[in-house]
């Protein structure tokens, strides 16, 4: 096996990885992702017990235990370039011996559930409810820089994405079958979530600036493919589902409907609706 050395690897002075500032013994197998620092209590409020806290930058991880389930939620920030330091930093932390920088030759697979807000494209869909990512349809550029193979699903999917060619080239990855059944039960809509590198443009709102495609949201709202179907926008789910195939663990992102693209409207407490998916996802996790 290769030694990674310092410079791919970075370890602070006490142990930590670079930017998250955790250690192994800091994190549970299961990890939820939060994008807001500020969601982080919001989540760890609902833990029996709080075991480890941290923080660095926009990195915000608290361990706990809810009965004897112990979890761990971490917020992220925004982006999929986040991501790739995240679930990087996390599969190091479980998959690395950082005493030799060598894998470990037993692979520890993680559960990575996102609880996030998203802005929902089809009008059926009604605010402040909840949508389960069956997969992730990426407007970001991250996995074209890894070896990224589709399996049989994402290929036939592949085939027959709107073309946005001379924008940018989407990649479509799924998320765990098994933690969709687990959490995405009838209350819960499924379906694909576009992921975006921007809040504005790339997600085909104008301010001042007028975005480049033409159509961009009816395109993807419009769009069919057997059952399948473009639900929502946000901006990370993409992104952690090709690195958690990629690195061997389970994925899903769970997403709150604070905005109905369709209709133009904005949920009138989206806090309550956050509180409503982030307490759904607890208990079905520690069920």
């Amino acid at each position: 096996m290769n030694r990674i050395p310092e410079s791919e690897l970075i370890l602070n002075s006490d142990g930590s990885v670079y930017h998250l500032h955790l250690r192994p013994e800091d994190i549970a197998d299961t990890i939820i992702l939060v994008g807001d620092p500020d969601r982080v209590p919001m989540v760890s409020r609902h833990f029996d017990s709080i075991i480890f806290q941290t923080q660095k930058r926009e990195f915000v991880t608290h361990t706990g235990f809810v009965g004897k389930k112990k979890l761990s939620v971490l917020s992220t920030g925004i982006g999929t370039d986040n991501i790739d330091i995240v679930l990087t930093e996390l599969d190091a932390l479980v998959n690395v011996d950082f005493a030799t920088r060598i894998a470990r030759p037993q692979h520890t697979e993680l559960s990575l559930i996102r609880i996030g807000t998203s802005g929902c494209l089809q009008p059926d869909i009604p605010i402040d409810s909840i949508v389960a990512s069956e997969f992730g349809l990426g407007f970001d550029n991250l996995l074209h820089y890894y070896h990224w193979n589709n399996n049989e699903i994402e290929a036939d999917l592949s085939q027959h994405l709107p073309n946005f060619a001379d924008i940018v080239r989407p990649y479509i990855a799924q998320g765990s079958t098994s933690l969709i059944e687990k959490i995405a039960q009838q209350d819960i809509y499924r379906g694909i979530t576009a992921t975006c590198s921007g809040f504005y443009g790339p997600q085909g709102r104008q301010v001042r600036l007028r975005p480049r495609i033409e159509g961009f949201l009816d395109q993807l709202r419009d769009w069919r493919h057997e059952q399948h179907r473009i639900t929502n926008f946000e901006m990370e789910t993409s992104g952690i589902y090709g690195m958690a195939r990629l690195l061997g663990h389970q994925a899903l992102s769970t997403n709150a409907i604070v905005a109905q693209r369709a209709r133009q409207q904005f949920s009138s407490n989206p806090t309550k609706t956050i509180e409503n998916l982030i307490q759904t996802v607890l208990q079905r996790l520690t069920s």
